[in-house]
């Protein structure tokens, strides 16, 4: 071997300490950027259906108040939020699911019986039994939920 072919001891070192050190800066650089991006890379997925409880609960005319506590992430924050939803029937096999809460300002609105109709008390907004608007500022009736009976237990899709 002629002497310019020959490796140094000093040029093994220094390729052995970058060597280790590439393998350190990885071994910690690899895991370092998973973390900070993993949230942002991960598919924000629906909630699924939500179970609310059992369908012989709801009364037959009369709007019920079903609630339910559900867990929602983003990046690395999880709340824990209620649902609230009013199921209505009429026959006791087709259920209507509504929010409670008014397309106005987001206040919460309350069931009274016996005007049968939904109150708000921010702007005295009032719905009908079946969501729509019957007076005061709201520019549309009460959102709705797609609702499913499955062993006696309603489900909403999504939150």
């Amino acid at each position: 071997m002629s002497e310019k072919e020959r490796l140094t001891r000093r040029d093994f070192m220094s390729i052995a300490m970058w060597a280790i050190g590439g393998v350190i800066g990885a071994a910690f650089g690899i895991p370092a950027v998973a973390y900070i991006i993993g949230p942002a890379a991960r598919k924000q997925e629906d909630q699924g259906w939500i179970r609310l409880g059992a369908a012989s609960k709801v009364e037959l005319g009369s709007p019920t108040l079903f609630k339910s506590k559900i867990e929602k992430q983003t990046g690395w924050i999880t709340n824990e939020e209620e649902l609230s939803v009013y199921v209505l029937t009429e026959n006791g096999r087709n259920f209507t699911a509504m929010s409670n809460i008014c397309t106005h300002l987001g206040c919460r609105v309350r069931w009274i019986a016996d005007q049968e109709q939904f109150f708000c008390p921010c702007h005295n907004a009032a719905f009908a039994k079946n969501g729509d608007v019957v007076s005061g500022p709201p520019p549309r009736p009460l959102d709705q939920y797609q609702v499913k009976e499955e062993d006696g237990q309603l489900f909403v899709l999504g939150g």
